[in-house]
């Protein structure tokens, strides 16, 4: 994969201190004028707000900054009806949506909803049939669908979305079987920590190591095949930390995770010390890994402005 392509800088913003109209907007304001890529929500059925309205009005806030999920639960949403959904939030911010997909991963949403929780091999299975019924429902002709979990009889799709053939699909994880579908399908691949548990802990700590996202992008270039150097790679960063002592920071995070000091540095799912040190590390990964694209939460977002400033766009 080429290690050119130029940085991208996604804010997560799925819980805000305030949920106002007011807030919202210069919220979603704010990350453009700061000139990250996208705003994006998640997902759960906790205290977050709901992403498809909250999408909507960060993109009427706003005339440039892309939107987007991160990711959708396939397993909240039917793909027929989160098709008209998407198409329509697509249609209405002037093309600037980004459908991400998931399988599923907080135990907690499911037992509290009294959602199944079925294996995630079925989940998987579920997801991938979604986005053929995604797909056809967004093409020109009526969708004809007939899967294990979804059936789709000649519906049409509407509206239409304004990207075509369809926004562009995000599909995120860390096991094999989700990174592999997201190779043979995304146009991002979003690489996790493999959170199969349901939860982040340092039971992950071993699944965010160099080596293991060497196997991770081994994987998804194994199910794309020749599509691989037209795929975004994106890291989530769920430690962003400029200014802090580096070496501290290595220290506590292998402590926590069960790592090396060497291990921390090297995650691509944590940034700290100084802003140059920050900016070096990541033009390091894009060349290691050929990662591009950097997902951070909402609380990063002043500290990460200068990086920003330096990398997005380069």
């Amino acid at each position: 994969m080429p290690a050119d392509k130029p940085f991208r800088f996604t804010v997560q913003c799925s819980s805000p201190n305030e949920v106002t109209a007011a807030s919202w907007s210069a919220l979603a304001r704010k990350v453009e004028d700061l000139g990250y890529y996208s705003l994006t929500v998640s997902d759960h059925l906790d205290e977050q707000i709901a992403p498809i309205a909250a999408l909507m009005a960060a993109a009427n806030a706003t005339s440039t900054l892309r939107i987007g999920s991160m990711l959708f639960c396939n397993d909240y949403r039917h793909p027929v009806v989160l098709a008209k959904e998407a198409a329509t939030l697509d249609a209405l911010s002037g093309g600037r949506f980004d459908l991400g997909l998931g399988a599923g991963w907080l135990h907690t949403d499911y037992e509290r909803a009294g959602i199944q929780l079925d294996p995630p091999g079925v989940r998987i299975d579920r997801l991938e049939e979604a986005l053929a019924v995604l797909k056809g429902l967004f093409a020109e002709k009526p969708c004809h669908f007939e899967g294990k979990h979804y059936q789709v009889r000649g519906l049409e799709g509407t509206p239409k979305p304004v990207q075509r053939p369809y926004p562009p699909i995000v599909i995120g994880g860390g096991g094999k079987r989700v990174l592999s579908l997201a190779g043979r399908e995304a146009d991002v691949v979003a690489i996790n920590m493999n959170m199969q548990k349901g939860l982040i802990d340092a039971s992950v700590g071993p699944n965010a190591t160099v080596d293991a996202t060497h196997q991770k992008i081994a994987w998804i270039r194994e199910a794309a095949g020749e599509r691989f150097d037209d795929l975004i790679l994106q890291s989530r960063i769920h430690l962003a930390l400029p200014g802090t002592d580096r070496t501290e920071m290595a220290n506590n995070l292998a402590a926590g995770f069960g790592l090396t000091p060497e291990q921390a540095l090297g995650t691509p799912h944590a940034l700290f010390g100084s802003v140059d040190e920050i900016v070096e590390d990541l033009q390091v990964r894009r060349e290691l890994f050929g990662i591009s694209s950097i997902g951070i939460a909402v609380d990063a977002l002043d500290s990460m402005a200068p990086v920003v400033a330096k990398l997005a766009g380069s």
